[in-house]
């Protein structure tokens, strides 16, 4: 099983359009949506959940009055001011640091689990899904993040598929860390801006340094051609392969409009055809690297 994780080093790329596509072209695979800050290929994928787990992903202070001396150490101690003169505790204040119930006297104070979001197990005319929601203001979206993929991975083994195909978060913070550890492959999507050119010049620094076969693909390229070129000035200095360049089409928008995978709302479009050679490509290299190293463990 090869996972195939489509990322970006900024939101706004058409990553999941693009992910939503390949969920759509690829045979015999499972799909993980691990932006679970923001969560959106199950508007195009439309999920049926099957099964629904919480998710707890960090520890809130509570005072037991019954024991508390209202010495007020817990207020001095706490750096977040999460803790009110009467000994009220503000739940989203709270960082979860555990400080003041090491430092109350009375052993007062506990730290219980917060419900922090939930993860689910769905089922899509593509295959099996793993997505999740993480909770308003709520922290440990690697963690969780990490949990979706470990549960796609798990299904993937056990219904023998050949691809998971993961959907990853933007940016590169613990999430895309989280999502990139451990994958077969990567491909970045950007766009020909400045903002899309340094971004995506910090994420392939992250691939990179967790040596991850990577490719670009750079959407919307004829926008602006003259920040196309340098794009692919960069990408072949740096060694790296342009997997596709996707030109701008308004059928795209109208495709989510649709909620549907812009491969299958008109798979004759220029767009759509350039998505099907891109998947081609990746495919092609995952086999040849299979072979690859059946050649080598051969000999």
């Amino acid at each position: 099983m090869k996972q195939i994780i489509v990322i970006s080093g900024k939101g706004g790329t058409g990553k999941t359009i693009i992910t939503a596509s390949f969920a759509s072209l690829a045979k015999n695979k499972v799909m993980a949506d691990c932006d679970v800050d923001a969560a959106d290929l199950h508007l195009l994928l439309k999920p049926v959940v099957k099964e629904r787990n919480e998710f707890k992903g960090g520890q809130t202070a509570k005072i037991n009055k019954n024991l508390c001396s209202k010495c007020g150490e817990c207020v001095k101690a706490c750096r977040f001011e999460a803790i009110s003169k009467d000994l009220i505790i503000d739940s989203l204040s709270c960082e979860g640091c555990a400080v003041c119930s090491l430092i109350c006297p009375e052993k007062a104070i506990s730290m219980e689990d917060n419900l922090s979001g939930e993860w689910f197990i769905s089922e899509t005319k593509y295959g099996p899904m793993v997505h999740a929601r993480l909770g308003i203001a709520e922290e440990n979206s690697g963690k969780l993040v990490t949990m979706v993929r470990r549960a796609a991975k798990l299904i993937a083994e056990k219904e023998r598929k050949d691809y998971c195909i993961i959907d990853g978060p933007p940016g590169i913070g613990c999430p895309v860390i989280a999502s990139l550890v451990g994958v077969d492959f990567a491909l970045i999507v950007t766009e020909p801006t400045l903002s899309g050119i340094h971004d995506l010049k910090r994420v392939l620094s992250i691939a990179k340094q967790n040596k991850i076969k990577t490719s670009v693909c750079i959407n919307k390229y004829d926008l602006n051609l003259e920040n196309t070129q340098k794009i692919k000035d960069f990408c072949k200095k740096s060694n790296v392969d342009i997997a596709g360049e996707i030109p701008f089409d308004k059928e795209a928008v109208k495709s989510l409009i649709n909620a549907t995978p812009l491969i299958e709302y008109d798979e004759n479009l220029e767009v759509s055809i350039r998505i099907k050679e891109m998947w081609n490509k990746i495919e092609k290299t995952l086999r040849q690297d299979m072979e690859l190293k059946k050649e080598v463990v051969k000999n």
